[in-house]
């Protein structure tokens, strides 16, 4: 991995340092699970991270502020009958995360601004469609609402969360376990790793596979794939001799790699994190305790080792914070939270810079919190970029945005359609799971579902 010649790149000296002792975050029991996910899901105003929970399934949110000792009656989110699996921030409303779980149903929560007082336990929303445990989870990049969920039972499904209904279901692409799923950055096309050792590309509204590569990576051990900003497929895995590998795909031309480079013989599988803006990947291996970052650029050998950040503890998971939650003033291009058995520790990446201003080449129009479409536009064939913000004076999260869901389902309990308004949701029956959900304006007539 040695360079041979010094190449100009204004990304050639990122360096990373973890958080000094006292912005950690301590006495988090961290989940035990062994499933190949994060376990750790972040954005501007919140730290979540799955931890161990008896008689079901929890995960903990933190304000970001909130570093230091967590007291150990601190309200977790419970709710799931069986260990969480993943857990994913919407990126369009920064209170809503969705959480999956072995319980065989995923879960949409609606977190507070404020600390509440004991755990919080309702979901707004139960989405049940899967037969197995469900291991993945993603939220589409530009489409308000849409979520999408992977399971054991090799199917994938995208749900609108607005209405609780399934949009699409792909369940005859994959013959065995789905490893990873990612969406390209407007959310056209679908990146899947299965155990059958297929890298695929799927159109999902058609339902079919536009591209495949049968083993993109020889080794049996799990494989990892992400979009590139070009279009390109980046993918981590394992040679025939179990040594970690990485592998650059163009899906026009999935008969090469664009690039392939083996890496070392440890046996955990390497979570690639990307960041679209500076076309930096980073590569944080389960157990590992170093985080190594490639740039991936036009030129051969198309992939460039920058550096490893290393340190003394091995990782059980890590979370990414999004472009629009750094800080600016300090030329930061990344930040992760780095969890420990105990404890979550953020670690920066920064770009070295002699000046306090702000540095435009570093910090590109960058991806905001207000989607480009809804999810009944994307539905119907609509494609939408992502609607870009500038962070040149700093990002300020918007206030707390209640996430409403309008069931179109026979089953809701609604109040009598009439001119009685005032009749207000906590009047409806709370019971089981056809409940109004919050913020369901009462009176509102049911829409059956043709």
């Amino acid at each position: 991995m040695s360079r041979r010649v010094v190449r100009q790149s204004k990304f050639r000296h990122v360096f990373g340092q973890a958080a000094k002792a006292d912005q950690a975050y301590e006495d988090i029991r961290v989940s035990k699970v062994t499933w190949d996910s994060s376990f750790c899901a972040v954005n501007p105003k919140f730290l979540a991270i799955i931890v161990e929970a008896g008689g079901g399934g929890a995960f903990i949110v933190l304000p970001l502020a909130k570093t230091g000792r967590v007291d150990k009656n601190y309200p977790l989110v419970t709710g799931h009958t069986a260990p969480v699996l993943d857990i994913d921030w919407c990126p369009h409303n920064d209170n809503v995360i969705a959480s999956a779980s072995d319980d065989t149903t995923i879960m949409v929560w609606q977190i507070p601004d404020y600390t509440p007082m004991r755990n919080i336990t309702e979901p707004i929303l139960t989405l049940e469609g899967h037969s197995k445990r469900v291991g993945i989870l993603s939220w589409h990049p530009t489409a308000r609402n849409v979520l999408l969920s992977a399971g054991g039972d090799n199917v994938i499904i995208i749900w609108n969360v607005g209405t609780g209904e399934v949009l699409l279901s792909l369940d005859n692409i994959h013959p065995d376990v789905i490893h990873s799923v990612c969406w390209n950055s407007n959310g056209r096309l679908l990146a899947t790793t299965c155990k059958d050792k297929t890298l695929r590309i799927i159109d999902p509204r058609k339902g079919q596979v536009v591209a495949e590569r049968f083993a993109a990576h020889e080794g049996m051990r799990p494989m990892r794939a992400v979009f590139t900003r070009q279009g390109h497929i980046f993918t981590t895995g394992f040679t025939r001799m179990s040594q970690r590998e990485l592998g650059l795909w163009d899906p026009n031309n999935f008969e090469e790699p664009v690039a392939l480079q083996e890496m070392d013989t440890s046996n955990g599988v390497l979570l690639p994190f990307y960041d679209p803006d500076s076309s930096i990947v980073y590569l944080c291996g389960k157990g590992d305790s170093s985080i190594r970052y490639f740039e991936i650029t036009e030129e051969p050998p198309f992939v460039h080792y920058l550096n490893t950040f290393s340190s003394k503890e091995p990782q059980r998971g890590m979370g990414f914070m999004p472009k629009r939650g750094l800080d600016v003033s300090k030329c930061e291009i990344a930040r992760f939270y780095k969890l420990h058995e105990r404890k979550c520790e953020p670690i920066i990446m920064t770009v070295p810079r002699k000046s306090d201003l702000f540095q435009d080449d570093l910090y590109p129009d960058t991806p905001g919190p207000e989607p480009a479409l809804e999810a009944d536009e994307w539905l119907s064939g609509q494609d939408a970029e992502p609607v870009l913000i500038s962070l040149r004076d700093g990002y300020m999260p918007p206030k707390h945005r209640e996430l409403r869901v309008t069931k179109r389902n026979i089953l809701d309990v609604r109040p009598p359609p009439g001119p009685r308004r005032s009749q207000s949701a906590s009047d409806a029956p709370l019971s089981g799971r056809g409940r109004l959900p919050r913020g369901t304006p009462a009176g509102e007539p049911t829409r059956e579902r043709a």
